[in-house]
C-alpha cells in the first residue's frame, strides 16, 4: 500500500504533518504494509536563491499584512510545531528557492534515503537556520545521510532529477492539488494539509480494511 506525499521543504504545516503521519504510523499495527513516496511542490516556484526580504518580512508582503502580524503568525506556528515535537526557530529561517532541495530529494530516493533526505533538509530550514538553496548546504546535506559526495555535486551542477520535480507539479496540478501538505493514500483517499494524528490513522485503517476485502474477495 502507498502513501503519496505532496509537499514544500519550505512549508512548516509540511513539516507538522509528516511528524502526524508518522505519529500515526507508529501507532498502527500494519504499519510495515505501507510504502511513503515523496512528490515535489514549490509553493513559489520564483523565489530567489538570495532574497533580501526575512521570513516576517516576506510572508508580511505575500499576504499582505504586517511584520508584527507574520511575527505573531510565527509564535503561533512554533507552539503546534513544538507540540508535534519540532524545534521550530522562525528567527533563523533563511528563505530560498527549494527547487534544487526538491532535485536532492530524488536523487535520495534512488538509493532508499527520500524520507533521511526530507527530514534533513525540514530541519536545516526551519530549525538550524541552514541556507538549503545553496549547493554547497545542500552536499553536506546530502552526505550527511550517505550519498557521495561527488554525486550530489554533479546532480547539482546540472539538471538531473529536474524533468521528475517538474513532473510531480505537473500531476499535482492534474490532481487538482493547489496546497500542501497533500497525502494520498492508495490512490484512493485524500488528506490535506496538517491534521490530527487520528485523521491519518482513520486513513491507515480504511486502506487496511479495503486489502483485506479485496484479497478475501479473491
Amino acid at each position: 500500500m502507498n502513501i503519496e506525499i505532496w509537499s514544500d521543504i519550505c512549508c512548516p504545516f509540511c513539516y507538522i504533518g509528516k511528524r502526524h503521519l508518522e505519529q500515526a504510523l507508529e501507532e498502527f499495527e500494519h504499519a510495515d504494509e505501507f510504502e511513503v513516496k515523496w512528490h515535489s511542490f514549490e509553493l513559489d516556484p520564483a523565489a530567489d536563491i538570495d532574497p533580501d526580504q526575512d521570513i516576517y518580512e516576506r510572508l508580511a508582503h505575500k499576504y499582505g499584512q504586517s511584520v508584527e502580524w507574520a511575527k505573531k503568525a510565527n509564535r503561533d506556528l512554533k507552539q503546534k510545531a513544538s507540540e508535534a515535537g519540532i524545534d521550530f526557530n522562525p528567527d533563523r529561517i533563511i528563505p530560498t528557492n527549494s527547487f534544487d532541495a526538491h532535485r536532492l530529494i530524488k536523487l535520495a530516493a534512488t538509493s532508499g534515503r527520500a524520507d533521511e533526505a526530507k527530514e534533513n533538509l525540514f530541519s536545516a530550514y526551519f530549525s538550524e537556520g541552514r541556507h538549503i538553496g545553496r549547493h554547497d548546504t545542500l552536499i553536506r546535506i546530502g552526505t550527511e545521510i550517505g550519498l557521495d559526495r561527488s554525486i550530489v555535486k554533479e546532480m547539482l551542477e546540472g539538471d538531473d532529477f529536474s524533468d521528475e520535480v517538474r513532473a510531480d507539479e505537473q500531476e499535482a496540478r492534474e490532481l487538482g492539488i493547489q496546497g500542501v501538505p497533500f497525502f494520498v493514500f492508495n490512490r484512493k483517499y485524500a488528506v490535506s494539509g496538517a491534521q490530527p494524528v487520528h485523521t491519518f490513522t482513520e486513513a491507515l485503517e480504511k486502506c487496511y480494511e479495503d486489502q483485506q476485502s479485496e484479497t478475501v474477495n479473491k
